[in-house]
């Protein structure tokens, strides 16, 4: 990758050189904060929930620990899983609803991972689910390569 490193004279900005900087070089100023990081993973995941199952969720955050992302998306079933749990015999009910989700989750898994590597900089080496039938919330974990580079938020 290589940058035009500009010449201020005056009013004009003059393009005076190219400089090259190595792959995956990015400035401190374009570099995103861990608080970043998390709300546009959190966004993506919300997105993805309305896009694939058809209902966005109640409420969702993302938290980055280490190489670990760790996302908490609450309000996902839709009214025709929380009819389904409520009316089947509830063994039956609850692995029907897991079963299906975990079938989506793995079609999409590709698209999942592309908007978190895409966000963090990061290849995902796993990524595991779970769904409550219960409480109608789902975690979704993400395994990063390595912890994402951040730069540190501005005091306040």
């Amino acid at each position: 990758m290589s940058l035009l490193s500009f010449k201020h004279t005056g009013n004009n900005a003059m393009c005076e050189e190219e400089v090259s900087r190595p792959a995956g070089y990015a400035s401190r100023r374009h570099m995103k904060t861990q608080g970043e990081i998390e709300s546009a993973i959190a966004e993506g995941m919300g997105r993805f929930e309305l896009e694939y199952m058809g209902r966005g969720p109640k409420a969702v955050h993302a938290h980055l620990i280490g190489n670990l992302v760790v996302v908490r998306l609450q309000g996902v079933l839709t009214a025709a899983e929380q009819h389904l749990v409520k009316t089947l015999p509830a063994d039956k009910g609850r692995e029907l609803l897991k079963e299906v989700r975990n079938h989506l989750i793995e079609i999409a898994r590709p698209t999942m991972e592309a908007m978190v590597e895409g966000i963090t900089e990061v290849k995902i080496i796993s990524l595991h689910h779970d769904i409550s039938t219960i409480t109608g919330e789902e975690v979704v974990l993400f395994t990063l390569e390595k912890p994402p580079v951040f730069r540190e938020a501005k005091k306040r």
